[in-house]
């Protein structure tokens, strides 16, 4: 049995993008025994890949704002100790960051990571005791799984597959989901083209579902299904509950989020909407139905949008 550690600890979105690789990782090595390091709030998610036997949760995010606190280095030392309890075969850093590169130099193994001219903090090159170049123009999907592949020693093939099991259908109607949340306003899509669409779907027979993480976000999932006859407000729950309403989903329509990428991952009919941002470096992927509308230079109208989602359904 051998034994891989994998390093990618945060954001939503990152976390889904690795999945692939740990896909990919699973048929061209059989023998693997992996465990993934994960932000606390995202080890519910890392826990959903069926080829994951062991999800380490990290704090880092927490721990920046607790230093002060003697529980929180207690709790850092207990996460070193739990990292150098056993060794690993092989420690892979997809992160590339100086504070995951760090956490891969407290495991024990032989680590592996981007080379300087492929990492995003090149600093962090030099933590690694193998360097791979990947060019930095791919998609992040593509980065992941080509470093995974080139430090177990294999190619990966050019199908995506995030190996994820679909859940069981729920019994309740059909239903789309409306992820309007995102991490950056200059991501966000208007609030009456949000109106319109759901207004549109309702009319298609199916009931609008609206997720929210943060307090703004819960403001505005009241505002729309407010303006939304017969649509309803997500309750906040933990990650794999809200990955299996999307799982479940007839239709998901999302700005550019992390939650975004799990409907690509359980190949749910998916419309995604650019309004800041470059869809070629971040968007979703897979072999599922989507649509793609927007980027950099701007976001679709209401009626794009309500186009490219009649052909979705259709």
């Amino acid at each position: 049995m051998t034994s891989i550690l994998i390093v990618k600890t945060s954001s939503l979105g990152d976390v889904v993008h690795q999945m692939p690789a740990i896909t990919d990782a699973a048929r061209h090595r059989p023998d693997l025994r992996m465990a993934w390091v994960v932000e606390e709030a995202f080890a519910p998610l890392a826990q959903l890949h069926p080829s994951i036997a062991e999800v380490i949760p990290v704090a880092t995010r927490r721990w920046r704002s607790q230093l002060a606190q003697r529980s929180t280095w207690r709790e850092m030392l207990d996460f070193k100790s739990r990292l150098r309890r056993a060794p690993f075969d092989k420690v892979i850093d997809t992160q590339g960051l100086i504070r995951s590169a760090v956490i891969a130099r407290a495991a024990r193994g032989e680590r592996h990571g981007y080379d300087a001219a492929s990492i995003r903090e090149p600093l962090a090159a030099r933590l690694y005791d193998v360097n791979h170049a990947v060019r930095r123009d791919l998609h992040a999907v593509t980065r992941n799984r080509l470093l995974t592949g080139l430090a177990l020693g294999y190619q990966p093939p050019a199908e995506v597959d995030y190996g994820l099991l679909r859940p069981q259908h729920s019994e309740a109607p059909p239903y789309a989901v409306l992820l309007h949340g995102t991490s950056r306003p200059t991501k966000q899509w208007r609030e009456q083209d949000w109106v319109e669409v759901g207004r549109w779907i309702q009319r298609q027979g199916l009931q609008v579902v609206l997720p929210w993480g943060t307090e703004p976000e819960r403001l505005l999932s009241e505002r729309l299904s407010q303006a939304i006859e017969g649509s309803r407000v997500l309750a906040r729950q933990r990650l794999d509950a809200t990955a299996q309403v999307i799982a479940n989903a007839a239709l998901v329509i999302g700005v550019d989020t992390g939650l975004l990428h799990l409907a690509a991952a359980y190949r749910v009919p998916l419309l995604a909407i650019f309004v800041s941002t470059d869809p070629g470096l971040t968007g979703p992927v897979g072999s599922g139905t989507m649509v793609v509308l927007g980027g950099k230079g701007g976001g679709p109208s209401a009626p794009q949008a309500i186009a490219a989602a009649e052909r979705l359904l259709n």
